[in-house]
């Protein structure tokens, strides 16, 4: 590893802090570096409070050694005026000399701007520094722009046998095929994700709350799909924060429902990626159940897959979802084994 991207390893390290609370603003850090050593580093923390660039200056005891240092930062310096001044004047306006770059943002607001602005001030810049990694770390704020939709996660849990539930459910209750420590990680990456979806079924038979109950986090924007819009308000979804119901019946809005209406000549998947874009939500959970998964897959509207084998089995029971595409990372816990996959 060259001694640029151990930096910027470092810059990426600092933005990961963030992930869940800069929506709608990408995950970014940045290091300064004097004379071989970091003298100031900080993080983009939530939007509308100081970008990377700028917590990292102000963390810079004696400023005066910024004429002679290097500035180090996962994604482009901004150059516009948004909620908050441009980074690239900043930057300009401290004299960095140099300033290495892991990719360019491609957000049309920026996009090569301020890399210009740097260039045309006579600043030495580098880009492409860990440039993979460094797309893939604000891989829901670039498939969002490039792409006119949110990311999109799949996640389930099924039976060792291939089953993600049973053919009979006794009561209002999930049958939990993950254990303990696995339900704790799926709270984990809701807090991470703008929103989370599930059908009408699995609000019938699971009662769920689709909150971060068990992880300290931001909820997700509950969203259900009920065409008939016959599930009764009572449910634990309809409590606390809001919920959105995509729903073929005109309705009216409450104080904690919003209804978004479907229709017969767009496939539903579409319908939920184009409502979350333009209500500005980068990132998207499909929890369930197994036929909302499934067109989901058939749409070919996924980017990750993340399923959970439990040592449960139930010889009889409704399958689990089918998909293909490339597997990037398995994981035992405690006995549930994690697959991720990535769509090919």
């Amino acid at each position: 590893m060259t001694t640029d991207e151990r930096y910027m390893q470092r810059c990426l390290f600092l933005a990961r802090k963030a992930i869940g609370y800069t929506y709608p603003n990408p995950l970014v850090g940045s290091v300064i570096v004097h004379e071989g050593k970091i003298i100031g580093e900080g993080w983009h923390t939530k939007a509308g409070e100081p970008h990377a660039e700028v917590n990292a200056i102000a963390s810079v005891k004696d400023k005066d050694l910024l004429k002679e240092s290097a500035l180090y930062v996962n994604l482009e310096p901004c150059s516009h005026f948004g909620k908050t001044p441009p980074c690239a004047d900043l930057i300009i306006e401290k004299e960095i000399p140099k300033i290495v770059i892991g990719c360019v943002d491609i957000y049309s607001k920026v996009a090569g701007k301020g890399i210009e602005r740097l260039q045309q001030a006579g600043r030495e810049v580098i880009v492409g520094v860990l440039e993979a990694e460094s797309q893939a770390l604000n891989k829901r704020f670039f498939t969002f722009h490039a792409q006119k939709r949110p990311y999109i996660i799949l996640k389930w849990a099924q039976t060792r046998d291939g089953f993600i539930a049973p053919l009979q459910q006794a009561q209002q209750a999930p049958v939990w095929i993950s254990n303990a420590f696995s339900q704790q990680l799926t709270h984990l990456w809701r807090a991470q994700e703008g929103a989370i979806l599930v059908g009408k079924h699995t609000v019938e038979k699971d009662n769920p709350s689709l909150t971060t109950r068990h992880w300290v986090g931001n909820n997700p924007l509950r969203l259900v799909i009920d065409n008939d819009n016959s599930l009764p308000n009572s449910l634990a979804i309809f409590q606390g924060d809001p919920t959105v119901v995509f729903t073929s019946v005109q309705a009216s809005n409450t104080p904690h429902i919003s209804f978004a209406l479907l229709s017969s000549s767009v496939p539903m998947p579409k319908q939920v990626c184009n409502y979350l874009y333009e209500q500005q939500v980068q990132s998207l959970i499909v929890e369930g159940g197994a036929q909302v998964l499934q067109q989901f897959i058939y749409e070919g509207l996924w980017d990750e897959a993340r399923i959970f084998v439990g040592s449960p089995q139930f010889s009889e029971g409704l399958k689990a979802p089918q998909l293909r595409g490339d597997l990037i990372a398995t994981q035992e816990i405690e006995g549930d084994y994690l697959f991720v996959l990535k769509r090919d």
